[in-house]
């Protein structure tokens, strides 16, 4: 079973994230994940000129110090960044860590970072029609031998060679989102991984999962794509602790299915998820201490070890 983890990216420094990472590359968690805002989302206004890393510069020092974490984003927002430039820093990632890095990606969704940032912020429609022709696009360069053309009402490429792209096989496509009809169909056409956010509303849980993937199941009857490609993950707000007050607190903060509780709670969550078909969980919202990763490394992570 594969564990990963997003370590905070707003209001925390370098020399936080730092031993962190290094903490997490040298005990049994699979994969290191960022957000991708460029101010903290959802907080007032007045928390905006507090740190918010930008999540390709963060993934690329992070893939020079470390081994073995595959490194990606939960996940990247489309409208940032011309999806062919996305493409040419993910092949440069992918070779800076030997192979290890993960495209997330999503529509994007956070208006206030459009208005700061000067960029256009189109119709929920408009950003799903760009997400998927930018997939496409990026499939095409991730698999591509050879320079590739493409015309599309967003996007063009001319004979674009993607170099150095993919370091051994093509890097991986993790779609965030749980929109049934356009998220999940572009992932049935374009992506190879599936991440249900906890953050999302509702949370996630194995019922959830279970539906979603019979959604992605049909798109990919429809599009004719085996949906064994496509590997389920999740990312899972948790707070480790055996203060009953406090795991309230925070499920209260967080939304439903928040996982918060003693080490056999979360291993029963966790368990849980994991029979209904997810392949890796990443956890959210841990304190940006070396310390509380690997007190969830050792209490939980080593059960399925």
């Amino acid at each position: 079973m594969k564990f990963g983890a997003q370590v905070s990216a707003y209001r925390t420094s370098w020399d936080d994230i730092r031993p962190v990472v290094e903490t997490m590359d040298a005990g049994r968690w699979s994969s290191v994940w960022f957000a991708d805002h460029f101010v903290p989302p959802n907080r007032p206004r007045s928390m905006e000129p507090q740190p918010a890393y930008e999540a390709f510069a963060l993934a690329a020092a992070v893939a020079s110090i470390t081994e073995t974490l595959r490194i990606g984003h939960l996940v990247l927002g489309n409208t940032y960044r011309n999806p062919a430039l996305v493409a040419k820093i993910a092949g440069s990632i992918d070779h800076i860590s030997h192979g290890r890095f993960v495209l997330g990606i999503g529509a994007a969704w956070f208006e206030r970072e459009h208005q700061a940032y000067g960029w256009d912020f189109p119709s929920m429609k408009e950003r799903q029609d760009r997400f998927q022709e930018a997939m496409q696009l990026l499939r095409a360069l991730f698999h591509a031998q050879e320079p590739v053309d493409f015309r599309g009402e967003y996007y063009q490429l001319d004979q674009a060679s993607l170099s150095p792209g993919s370091y051994d096989t093509p890097i991986p496509i993790l779609v965030g989102g749980t929109g049934e009809k356009r998220t999940l169909r572009t992932l049935a056409m374009h992506g190879d991984m599936l991440n249900l956010d906890g953050w999302a509303g509702q949370g996630v849980s194995g019922e959830l999962l279970r539906h979603k993937m019979s959604v992605v199941e049909k798109h990919c009857a429809d599009v004719g794509r085996d949906p064994a490609e496509i590997t389920p993950t999740v990312m899972v707000p948790v707070r480790l602790t055996d203060d009953e007050a406090s795991a309230k607190r925070f499920v209260d903060a967080v939304g439903p299915n928040t996982v918060a509780g003693s080490k056999d709670y979360v291993i029963e969550r966790v368990g849980e998820l994991i029979d209904a078909g997810a392949q890796e969980i990443m956890f959210g919202l841990l304190y940006n201490t070396p310390e509380d990763f690997q007190a969830l490394d050792e209490d939980v992570l080593a059960h399925f070890d």
